[in-house]
């Protein structure tokens, strides 16, 4: 029988309540992680390369969908951006790409999107369905035009994390290039609150919720990951030892 990464966080949730309790657990974190390669080997090898993650009917929508990790910037950046509804907001795409954008709310909410219902897995142990708008990112880096050295999509935030540092994360154009892998602007039809990640965040829909960046201020193009702060990948991965792959 093989143990799935879903399994063990389900598993997890009676005896787990934060990622910060979390990431002090070296034996569990060995144990969820340890099968990086497994999983990702699976997905990329097994299943289609567009492989959909399952999609639920309205009905089955969760009641309540909790704020988790940092729910509030708090930064005096981004609260003159909030009080302002986010109009002044932009998001940045650049690194290696033949056209810098640089893009308001109102110009994303124009462009053809995506509605999904899908469930969102936190490392915690819990999870949560919703209903998720926004762009496809394929379109973003399409319009930005990737350079053929491009292996890497860095998304770059506005929540500011324990190190003084700004949280990132980090994919592969395969995840990137994925259709259910959006820029999400709403949640159950109604524009991102705060507490969810407000203005955009990004849904990378097969793997971890650590991945599905919030605050998204910046979206860079780079050949390696060498170079992104500690040289994992992420946040989590830089300080917590997660495994950058993070697929379920």
């Amino acid at each position: 029988m093989i143990v799935t990464r879903r399994a063990l966080l389900l598993g997890a949730g009676a005896t787990l309540a934060g990622c910060d309790r979390l990431a002090q657990q070296e034996s569990f974190r060995n144990i969820l992680f340890s099968a990086e390669n497994f999983h990702k080997w699976a997905q990329r090898n097994l299943m289609a390369r567009n492989a959909l993650a399952h999609e639920f009917r309205p009905d089955q929508i969760s009641p309540i969908f909790r704020g988790n990790g940092t729910t509030n910037p708090n930064t005096l950046e981004y609260k003159d951006l909030w009080r302002n509804s986010f109009a002044d907001w932009r998001l940045r795409v650049d690194g290696l790409v033949t056209k810098q954008l640089s893009l308001s709310l109102s110009q994303l909410r124009t462009l053809p999107h995506r509605e999904q219902i899908t469930r969102h897995d936190c490392v915690e142990g819990w999870s949560a369905i919703g209903k998720w708008r926004g762009v496809p990112l394929r379109t973003i880096l399409d319009g930005a035009g990737l350079r053929s050295s491009a292996r890497y999509i860095v998304f770059h935030c506005a929540d500011i994390m324990g190190s003084g540092k700004p949280y990132y994360e980090s994919i592969d154009l395969i995840d990137a290039f994925h259709p259910q892998t959006i820029l999400a602007f709403a949640l159950n039809d109604r524009p991102l609150a705060v507490a969810n990640g407000a203005p955009l965040r990004l849904r990378v829909e097969r793997q971890l919720g650590y991945k599905q960046a919030k605050y998204l201020m910046r979206i860079e193009a780079v050949d390696s990951l060498t170079a992104i702060a500690g040289g994992k990948g992420g946040y989590w991965e830089d300080h917590a030892a997660y495994d950058w792959y993070a697929g379920i």
